[in-house]
């Protein structure tokens, strides 16, 4: 039997969301890469490979785990590339998203010279979110991402092969349509002269209430008007509502009339977004405050004192003991988790398709202390 805590990525549930992204695939000629920032379980990775067509990376480590384990095309955007890096990126991937006028002017002929496929990152200026996801927000004013059109007057493109944009985050496809009149706009002259536009993640196509025909008929817009191979870069959507992590009750503590459930899991470590994002994930068999006959403050095991997962109504007391299901934990959860306070990482498993819960990664104590010195 599995300790907990653990994550788990459903297997069957994987390919139902691979399966969607095929559809989009067939029906448009548009390349999808997996965002390896949002999932990194390379353990599934040659599952992944059979429906999409490559990686994206954000960093050298990245591109060089997308490279070796998932093969295909290996794309890689960074805010700006390292010197010391720079050689070992160009042996690990064929295509290279620079993000200023200074990174292609330094790096480009470097990247042209060894076969290297070259874009830019271009900033629209226009955002579609709201508050809650500023943090998140590529197009906000003083974004340090993407070139601005006033920034592009009189430059050189030549060498360059396509552009890049990424504005959207957990968004239907009506976000899309408004970004790319904001994108034609201001670079539509530039896009008759590249052969591909990368239309960034952040599309949530694998949600139930997604408009996947309107996204189709986007993506063949351009292609027509443009003559474009269009790219799709999701990390979420590839692995939306498969994951899970499962955490024991382990005690209680009363304080003024809240009772805190502690947790053998942490918001804190294991799944940061909820105090950066912040949000309150789903608990299953749960409800919101009062819904339910108990409720329970759900805190993790840390010294942190604002290691809070959230408030949580329950049919039944829960006890010590019990164990907790999280549901979709497989995006940014294991990418961004940490052993702050010597807390372990959670092991990682797959269920498979036939129920089998398959162990494939465990955490101890060395894994903590490597980290240090």
């Amino acid at each position: 039997m599995l300790e907990t805590p653990y994550y788990y990525v459903d297997e069957a549930l994987l390919i139902k969301n691979l399966e969607i992204l095929k559809s989009v695939k067939a029906r448009t000629g548009a390349k999808i890469l997996l965002a390896q920032k949002a999932f990194s379980m390379f353990s599934l990775y040659p599952l992944i490979a059979e429906y999409l067509d490559g990686t994206t990376a954000s960093s050298l480590h990245e591109v060089k785990l997308g490279h070796d384990e998932f093969g295909g095309e290996t794309h890689i955007f960074s805010p700006a590339y390292i010197e010391r890096e720079f050689d070992e990126i160009l042996e690990n991937c064929e295509h290279l998203v620079f993000n200023s006028m200074a990174q292609w002017q330094k790096f480009g002929t470097r990247a042209l010279a060894a076969g290297k496929d070259c874009g830019l990152r271009i900033n629209p200026e226009f955002s579609t979110q709201g508050a809650e996801h500023a943090i998140y927000d590529p197009a906000a004013a003083g974004s340090r991402l993407g070139v601005t059109l006033a920034n592009l007057t009189n430059q050189d493109l030549t060498g360059l092969s396509g552009l890049h944009f990424h504005t959207l985050c957990e968004q239907n496809a009506d976000a899309l349509v408004a970004t790319l009149v904001a994108v034609e706009e201001k670079f539509g002259d530039l896009l008759y002269q590249m052969k591909w536009l990368n239309l960034g993640g952040g599309h949530h196509i694998t949600r139930a209430d997604y408009d996947i025909d309107t996204l189709v008929s986007e993506i063949n817009r351009l292609k027509a008007k443009y003559d474009l191979q269009i790219y799709l870069e999701p990390g979420e959507a590839v692995v939306l509502d498969t994951g899970f992590l499962d955490a024991t009750v382990i005690d209680f503590v009363e304080n003024a009339s809240v009772i805190n459930a502690i947790l053998d899991t942490s918001a804190a470590t294991h799944m940061p977004d909820v105090i950066e994002m912040p949000y309150r994930p789903f608990v299953e068999n749960s409800a919101e405050v009062g819904v339910k006959a108990h409720t329970y403050r759900l805190g993790g095991p840390s010294c942190l004192a604002g290691d809070i997962i959230g408030d949580y109504s329950f049919d039944v007391p829960l006890k010590v003991g019990d164990i907790l299901t999280f549901t979709d934990m497989a995006h940014y959860s294991m990418v961004k988790n940490t052993t702050f306070n010597g807390i372990a990482l959670p092991s990682i498993a797959i269920k498979r398709k036939n129920g089998e819960m398959e162990v494939v990664k465990s955490f101890g104590y060395e894994d903590f202390k490597m980290r240090l010195s």
